[in-house]
C-alpha cells in the first residue's frame, strides 16, 4: 500500500511563539553551532558518529544497535534509514520512556504502564550530517503507547541526554534540537493528532494501525534561517517598547 498524501507544514508564526521560548530556541541554536564547531575540528558530522564502529549500514537497522537511553531521564534515540523515496540518509527517533511522561496519560494503544514510551519527533539527516526536515509519524511506525498530543507536549523539556554515548556532541546536538525547534515539534504533534482525527468513518486504533498513514506531517528546518527569524522577531519585540519620539514643538513668532 501506498503512502497517503504528505502534507507539508509550515514553521509557527513568529507572533505566537513566547519570549522565554525565542530566548530557548536561540541559546539551542548556539549549543548546536558548537557542536557543529567540535565535530567538524575532527573531520566529523553527527551521522557520521552514530554509525561510527556500527560495521555496514543496513536499511531499517537501529544505530547505535541497542538504542541511545539515558535512565536518569528516561530519554531515548536511534538512527536509521527506511524511506527509499525520500531525499534523505536517515533520520533520528527520539522518545521519552515511562518515568518522563504524565503519570495520569493512559494510551489508547501500545505499550501500557512501566513500558509506555511516546515518540516525540523524527529528524531526517542529509548524506553531510545535518538536519533537513522534522516529521511525525502514526503510531505503527515506532510502536509507540499513543498519547495524544497535549500529553506529549507537556513532557517534551524532560528529553535530556545527558552522558557521552555513542557521541557527547550528538546526545548534546539532539538535546538542543528539541529546545531549539519546540514550536515546530509542538505543531507537528497537533497536526498528527487533527490528522487521526479527521477519518471519523474508523475507530482511532484502526487509524493508528492504518500502514497506509506513515507520516503524518513534516517541517523543513534550516538553522541559519530560523535563527535570522527569532533574532529579528527578539529585536522587534524589543523595539516596538521604546517610548515614541516627543513631537517637535512649532517655532513661535
Amino acid at each position: 500500500m501506498t503512502q497517503k498524501t504528505l502534507i507539508k507544514l509550515q514553521s509557527p508564526e513568529l507572533t505566537s511563539i513566547s519570549d522565554q521560548q525565542i530566548r530557548t530556541s536561540l541559546a539551542a541554536i548556539s549549543e548546536i553551532r558548537e557542536c557543529y564547531r567540535v565535530l567538524e575540528k575532527g573531520g566529523l558530522n553527527i551521522v557520521g558518529e552514530v554509525l561510527r564502529g556500527q560495521g555496514p549500514f543496513y536499511e531499517l537497522d537501529h544505530y547505535p544497535k541497542d538504542d541511545v537511553f539515558d535512565a536518569a531521564t528516561a530519554s531515548q534515540y536511534y538512527y536509521h534509514a527506511h524511506r527509499s523515496d525520500h531525499d534523505e540518509h536517515g533520520h533520528f527517533h527520539l522518545f521519552l520512556r515511562n518515568s518522563a511522561l504524565p503519570g495520569e496519560a493512559e494510551p489508547v494503544l501500545g505499550p501500557v504502564g512501566k513500558d509506555r514510551v511516546a515518540h516525540l519527533v523524527a529528524i531526517a539527516m542529509d548524506a553531510w550530517g545535518f538536519p533537513t526536515e522534522l516529521f511525525a509519524v502514526n503510531r505503527w511506525v515506532t510502536d509507540e503507547s499513543w498519547l495524544g498530543a497535549a500529553s506529549v507536549i507537556a513532557s517534551l523539556d524532560r528529553f535530556n541526554l545527558d552522558h557521552a554515548y555513542p557521541s557527547w556532541p550528538v546526545n548534546r546536538w539532539l538535546t538542543a534540537m528539541v529546545r531549539c525547534y519546540r514550536p515546530q515539534v509542538e505543531a507537528l504533534l497537533r497536526h498528527r493528532d487533527q490528522v487521526l482525527a479527521e477519518d471519523s468513518g474508523r475507530s482511532l486504533a484502526d487509524v493508528l494501525e492504518d500502514r497506509r498513514l506513515e507520516v503524518t506531517g513534516t517541517i523543513p528546518v534550516d538553522l541559519d534561517s530560523w535563527a535570522a527569524a527569532l533574532t529579528g522577531e527578539q529585536q522587534r519585540r524589543a523595539l516596538s517598547w521604546l517610548p515614541s519620539p516627543e513631537p517637535a514643538l512649532a517655532n513661535k513668532a
